[in-house]
């Protein structure tokens, strides 16, 4: 098993949810799995990660709002959110996942699907996350 193309594949469910709404998860977990030939562990994290960022979406949300001044979630990149659901997701929720690793790979997304400025965006933004949460 891959965690990081799960990570991967997780991140871009999270990111077609953001645009597809009124679509099921299992719609878009098979509509994922059909395109990537996902493992049974990578599938079992997947579910997982898009569940629970559905679930928790709004205190997700919240986090990513306390972090930010003077900014609404409409004025984030949709990719940068996306990441940076995954990632709280992972470090608020999920115990058996290192704080830094996820914060490496939210990291590793931005550099590959985001804008110049996204990798320091979601670090930063992480950053200040993973030191409200050792608070």
């Amino acid at each position: 098993m891959s965690r990081k193309k799960a990570r991967d594949n997780a991140f871009k469910c999270i990111y077609e949810l953001e645009f597809n709404k009124d679509a099921s998860v299992e719609k878009i977990l098979e509509n994922c799995y059909e395109e990537n030939g996902n493992v049974p562990e990578e599938k079992e994290y997947i579910e997982m990660v898009l569940n629970g960022v559905k679930e928790h979406l709004e205190g997700i949300d919240k986090i990513i709002l306390a972090n930010l001044k003077n900014w609404s979630l409409d004025r984030i990149a949709k990719i940068d959110l996306a990441i940076l659901r995954l990632a709280i997701f992972e470090i608020k929720y999920v115990d058996d996942i290192p704080v830094k690793v996820s914060a490496n790979e939210a990291v590793e997304l931005a550099k590959t699907y985001g804008n110049n400025d996204s990798r320091s965006f979601v670090n930063g933004l992480i950053a200040k996350v993973i030191e409200c949460k050792d608070e």
